[in-house]
């Protein structure tokens, strides 16, 4: 079984989905990820005033708090199933790979890799220089990033779904003590860090010349 199907098992059921690496175990908040954008996602969306693209979306509560509040949204996903669920509520959602085809690469206001995105592949400052080929001039990376302290740690994670599903997963977790080290790797630099009672978002933008 792939990492994938365990995630996609656990979200249509809405729980039973856990990531697990060197003896620790935690459950993924799939119901908060099912449910409505609330309050503390704020710190997130307010970031975003323009046209945004919601880089592993999963199932499209951002990019459907996004369009209420009149903002162009589009949310990407590997996941078929997220993709079936986001649709479902109304949310302009897509499958696709963020280092894959993109529509309207290059024009987007904004990119936001929300939720510990930022570890999307383990490979943190690709990921940040492929965001950044996907902006428009001007345009910011959105990223929801861990407390002071974390640092960076790369991971191979393994997936625990529902109905013994389960794979290995390449992650990896971003601080806020090492996100504009990182920024910069991938050519980005750190505009500002928000910090409220349980969420740190830095934005970051493009290097001056």
């Amino acid at each position: 079984m792939t990492a994938l199907a365990a995630y996609e098992a656990g979200l249509r059921l809405g729980e039973g989905c856990w990531v697990s690496w060197r003896g620790s175990r935690r459950a993924l908040p799939l119901e908060r990820w099912l449910a409505e954008a609330d309050a503390t996602d704020d710190a997130l969306i307010d970031c975003c005033t323009g046209p945004t693209l919601d880089v592993g979306c999963g199932p499209g509560r951002l990019v459907a708090a996004l369009a209420a509040r009149g903002r162009v949204a589009l949310g990407i996903d590997v996941s078929a199933e997220a993709v079936r669920i986001g649709t479902a509520r109304g949310a302009a959602v897509l499958r696709g790979d963020v280092f894959g085809p993109v529509p309207s690469a290059g024009r987007w206001g904004h990119v936001l890799l929300a939720d510990g995105n930022v570890g999307i592949g383990g490979d943190v400052i690709a990921l940040l220089g492929r965001c950044a080929e996907l902006l428009r001039p001007g345009g910011t990376v959105v990223v929801e990033v861990e407390g002071p302290g974390t640092g960076h740690v790369d991971q191979v994670l393994d997936v625990i779904g529902p109905g013994g599903h389960r794979g290995p997963l390449r992650w990896a977790r971003v601080g806020a003590d090492s996100v504009a080290a990182l920024a910069a790797a991938a050519g980005l630099v750190l505009h500002v860090l928000h910090s409220t009672p349980g969420r740190h978002v830095a934005v970051l933008g493009a290097a001056r010349p």
